[in-house]
């Protein structure tokens, strides 16, 4: 049996190797302290290292083994335990369509965060047939990027009675789309940004002692004026679509966007399409309450000849649009710390947004000039062809394309 001060030995040369060894290498160094010390090396040894019996007696084994691993294998092929992703292939799909009803966003971090817990999860989860622990569950809603977080101050009004019933009835509509391939997309238009060398939030790499200089006051530049960014995110294939605009946020100004994306992207990507989902806010520009809204869609209705659903999120819920946290958080992540002296600059900002999960974002400017107090009238309303749904129709509708004459509208 090794003295006390030589198992200490044994510990403080087995610490100063453990930061460059691997699970094989740290397995082969105990070993050998263990053949050198002869019998009860292998006790002694897994008590000064913390490295099991099993490891170095398979060490040993190894290391005696007349046909050895190659050097850049860990363990032979097959070792380990399979992970249980790999053995049900549909437990991480069923995960996430069990937790996503309930999930919420946050507009400044890409982190989803559930208040369901692990236990009813893992419980929900037997019940369709998957083994799995309240443990494992844990460990896979971090796999798909989720968090437990406590309470945040984020809602913007008044809670409605519905809020929960409409994100249910939300998804839904979302998931029987998708599933049938038909386009699904977020919008919404980002805060309005002053062009100009003005600061901008955030900090970037730059050489020490010498930041970007920018004016001290942020008054509007008269020549450069503002730019408002309106966004278009295709759920089903993580890609957004940015028109920066320089005039006013309006529904005309929203709706063009939804054009232009149908024109140059949208119709490439679905070609068989005869229908289209929008998710909107409540308010702004696409609020439900807008009349220019619908009668600008019920336009594109008939000039693409696309069968147009809208849901709105519940009032006060804008933070929980999923172009929020799906594309303009990384958006503002991008041009963090950088002016937006140009239109020009902060098109390719914005187009040069990419994710470690493939978003791709396409930008263009549009130089359009889009007035406000625009009027429609009560006849142009009663001519729409529009369908609302039996629940919450003010939230929920269809627009149709109508028959005769389209004019179409070159983007």
């Amino acid at each position: 049996m090794l003295s006390i001060p030589e198992v200490e030995q044994v510990a403080q040369r087995f610490d100063a190797m453990a930061p460059l060894l691997n699970e094989r290498t740290r397995r082969r160094f105990a070993a050998a302290e263990a053949l050198a010390i002869g019998h009860g090396g292998i006790a002694a040894v897994s008590r000064a290292t913390g490295v099991s019996r099993r490891a170095i007696a398979v060490g040993i084994a190894e290391m005696e083994d007349p046909n050895p691993l190659p050097p850049e294998c860990i363990r032979r092929p097959g070792g380990g335990r399979t992970p249980l992703i790999l053995k049900d292939k549909t437990l991480l799909e069923d995960l996430d369509r069990l937790v996503e009803p309930t999930a919420r966003g946050d507009p400044e971090s890409p982190l989803r965060w559930t208040c369901m817990g692990v236990r009813k999860v893992a419980a929900e989860l037997q019940q369709m047939g998957h083994s799995i622990s309240h443990q494992k569950a844990a460990e896979l809603l971090h796999v798909l990027h989720y968090s437990l977080q406590g309470n945040r101050k984020t809602q913007e009004g008044g809670s409605h009675p519905d809020r929960n019933a409409q994100f249910e009835y939300i998804n839904k509509q979302v998931d029987a789309f998708v599933a049938g391939r038909i386009p699904v997309i977020s919008i919404d238009a980002k805060k309005r940004e002053l062009v100009g060398s003005f600061k901008n939030n955030g900090r970037e790499w730059r050489p020490k002692g010498e930041p970007e200089q920018v004016q001290v006051y942020d008054f509007v530049d008269p020549e450069l004026g503002r730019a408002t960014p309106y966004g278009i995110y295709d759920i089903a294939r993580n890609t957004g679509w940015v028109s920066v605009g320089i005039d006013h946020n309006t529904a005309a100004f929203a709706v063009e966007s939804i054009r232009r994306w149908w024109h140059q992207e949208g119709s490439r990507l679905y070609e068989e399409a005869t229908k289209l989902l929008i998710t909107a806010d409540c308010g702004g520009s696409n609020s439900y309450r807008v009349r220019l809204w619908k009668t600008g869609l019920q336009r594109l209705a008939d000039e693409t000849r696309l069968e147009i659903t809208v849901c709105h999120l519940p009032p006060g819920t804008s933070k929980w649009n999923k172009i929020e946290h799906r594309l303009f958080s990384y958006i503002s992540q991008n041009w963090r710390g950088r002016p937006l002296i140009t239109y020009e600059v902060i098109v390719s900002l914005i187009g040069a947004t990419t994710t470690s999960t493939g978003l791709a974002v396409h930008c263009q400017l549009d130089e359009s000039q889009y007035p406000t107090g625009v009027k429609v009238s009560d006849e142009e309303m009663a001519a729409l062809a529009i369908t609302k749904h039996d629940f919450h129709g003010d939230w929920n509708y269809t627009i149709s394309p109508r028959t005769g004459p389209v004019e179409t509208v070159i983007p």
